[in-house]
């Protein structure tokens, strides 16, 4: 990830003119005056991803700017990161440091966090990994009461879990998320909580039916939606968040869910009958009354096919990680649809990403 410089007594200041430059992007849209969602202005990334810089027998963690990928620029505390993880970097680095085994062509320090404390460590290196290096992580697993992993060339040892267990409140309830290494979350914690808050608000305004959502990840916003619709199909093409999500829905007792892993296209083409799927023959599509769709789309947006699909349902759910493609997407949805609700959710606070929210209802 790129270097970034936190300026808190700024923070509003660098919203009100973040919100304006995104705002632009959906002039010629009829939509209502957007609610912010803001974020902490310090300690508020649960991720994050570090260089590993070797100056002869000293390392220390480097970032790079924008502009210049090659100077590395030294980290020692890093602001934008939780409370959790601030304070565990210095212990990992010492550890790297004090051991030549541990340190020797490590290239990469991943972290991931939870509002609990709970963290995950990946270490990633040039060289394989053997039962001495198992033995050193291991003691630095239970010296720093941490899960780690170490990755190399076709390579990944597990020392404790490979996932961490968050608690998010929203919509006044709690739910449990398996996070694991390699696949998305959402990185903002707090904000998460009021997105998922926001979607399950708008959801409730929604006379029933059963719901579609593409893109479902390890059930971020599909546990909470659940409790709004009789059914819930899910779909993704990842097999870690498939096997999250519906581990997921066992440990928060959710069970009107199904998952398939298909693209959205293919979910498309499956409901519009162009094609049948050998993964979908234990799903009774016919029983599905779908009048609402959920989507959470790449930064790419939604697809042609699936953007005329979409068209199709009576309520649309859309957040989007990309505002630029979203106001694409919310054009030509707006021939059939009417934008009733809009969000801003600063997921990334000294960034120009935005996340943003929009409920559309048929015309």
């Amino acid at each position: 990830m790129p270097l970034l410089l936190t300026e808190p007594d700024r923070y509003h200041q660098l919203l009100a003119e973040k919100q304006q430059r995104v705002s632009a992007f959906f002039d010629g849209l009829t939509i209502p005056t957007p609610t912010t969602f803001e974020s902490p202005p310090e300690f508020y990334r649960m991720r994050a991803e570090f260089r590993l810089w070797h100056e002869g027998n000293d390392c220390f963690y480097a970032m790079f700017a924008p502009e210049d990928r090659k100077t590395p620029i030294r980290i020692d505390e890093f602001p934008v990161a939780s409370q959790a993880m601030n304070e565990l970097m210095p212990k990992v680095l010492a550890a790297l440091n004090s051991s030549e085994l541990l340190r020797l062509k490590c290239f990469q320090v991943e972290f991931i966090s939870t509002l609990s404390g709970e963290m995950l460590v990946t270490l990633i290196y040039h060289k394989p990994l053997d039962d001495d290096w198992l033995a050193a992580g291991t003691a630095l697993a239970e010296t720093l009461g941490c899960q780690l992993i170490g990755r190399s060339r076709k390579q990944k040892i597990v020392i404790g879990n490979d996932y961490v267990t968050e608690q998010l409140t929203a919509d006044k309830r709690d739910f449990k998320y398996l996070q694991y290494e390699g696949s998305f979350t959402q990185p903002n914690a707090i904000v998460n909580q009021k997105m998922i808050s926001w979607a399950c608000q708008q959801a409730a305004g929604i006379a029933g039916g059963d719901l579609l959502e593409l893109y479902c990840g390890n059930g971020n916003f599909t546990l909470p939606l659940a409790k709004y619709f009789n059914k819930v199909l899910a779909t993704e093409i990842s097999k870690v968040s498939i096997k999250a999500l519906l581990q997921n829905c066992e440990i928060n007792g959710v069970d009107n869910i199904e998952v398939a892993r298909m693209s959205a296209e293919e979910v498309s083409e499956a409901i519009r009958g162009v094609r049948e799927f050998r993964r979908l023959r234990e799903i009774d599509l016919a029983s599905y009354n779908l009048s609402t769709v959920f989507v959470d789309p790449p930064r790419a947006g939604l697809d042609d096919f699936t953007r005329e699909m979409v068209a199709d349902y009576d309520n649309i759910l859309y957040i989007s990680c990309n505002p630029e493609t979203m106001a694409r997407d919310l054009k030509q949805l707006s021939e059939t649809h009417e934008i009733k609700q809009f969000a801003f959710f600063d997921q990334f606070p000294y960034t120009h990403h935005m996340e943003c929210g929009a409920v559309m209802r048929g015309i």
